[in-house]
């Protein structure tokens, strides 16, 4: 049995029907089954989320009769009452503890591209504890450390894309860090060959096959859309102040937080490019070449 967490996310949802074809016994972590769409009626399902891996009950009843833990889930934003901090570090903590406890044999995480406990952001950060919990596990573990990932209709390449009904497309800060972004279908097919390999210990970066700055990337969707748009940069002072103000009136409603616009601050570069993603037999795809087929 293997445990998925993340299954509707941007990659888990290009694993999941992998590991399906490949006759896996999935069982998957979810809050809203109905997400998991079709695949609901394949799969076992284990209610819960992040905000509740301090609940041994859930926890046990998760891991029953698990051998490969599959650590996908994560949050860019606050989900009061919990904290980023409690749900991309603390919580893989205690999930992984608990799968040690539990016997299971692998544990796979993904982390994120240059996390550090020197970070700007608290989500790279509370990525950087994590990965050094897993990295300490006696149990077979295996790290993927992505750059951006995206898919045609994840929640960032949409908002880029309404973004471009404006009269110009506003930036946040110089738009000048540089990212070598992965589609998902890529990263998860990367997953799948580290799976099949059996190998023990290991840690991935993957990156897609270009170097693309944000103002690239922007521009990229925009035109991709077929409204090629000027960029507009707007002080991170103003970013700030403007995404909390929204966010004290319209709560977790909101179409972006700071610590989300933050995160577009962060370099995520790999210097190995994708030769990482290659090792596993996946040739990654060009963004331009993926949104161009939606």
């Amino acid at each position: 049995m293997l445990l998925l967490t993340g299954a509707t996310g941007s990659v888990g949802s290009r694993l999941l029907p992998l590991l399906l074809e490949r006759g896996e016994d999935v069982r998957c972590l979810v809050r809203e089954p109905r997400r998991l769409g079709p695949r609901r009626v394949d799969v076992q399902i284990a209610l819960g989320d992040l905000g509740e891996m301090s609940d041994p009950y859930l926890v046990r009843q998760a891991l029953r009769g698990v051998d490969t833990v599959v650590h996908l889930a994560a949050t860019i934003r606050d989900q009061p009452p919990h904290r980023i901090e409690e749900l991309n570090g603390l919580a893989t903590v205690r999930l992984l503890r608990a799968a040690e406890r539990s016997g299971v044999r692998r544990f796979v995480f993904f982390s994120a591209l240059n996390a550090s406990v020197a970070q700007r952001t608290r989500f790279f950060r509370a990525k950087w504890l994590a990965e050094r919990a897993v990295n300490s596990s006696p149990l077979q573990t295996t790290v993927f450390a992505p750059s951006i990932v995206y898919d045609r209709s994840d929640p960032w390449v949409t908002l880029l894309r309404r973004f471009s009904f404006l009269p110009v497309l506003p930036v946040s800060g110089s738009g000048q860090a540089c990212f070598q972004p992965i589609w998902a279908q890529d990263a998860a097919r990367c997953v799948v060959t580290a799976l099949e390999s059996g190998e023990g210990r290991g840690r991935y970066e993957l990156a897609g096959p270009e170097t693309l700055s944000y103002d690239e990337m922007s521009a990229l969707v925009s035109r991709v859309a077929g409204r090629p748009r000027p960029l507009v940069h707007l002080p991170l002072p103003v970013i700030r102040a403007g995404l909390i103000s929204i966010r004290s009136l319209f709560g977790e409603a909101v179409f972006a937080t700071w610590e989300e616009a933050e995160l577009m601050e962060v370099p995520m570069v790999s210097e190995r490019g994708s030769a990482d993603a290659q090792a596993l037999g996946v040739e990654p795809r060009r963004m331009e070449n993926v949104l161009e087929e939606s």
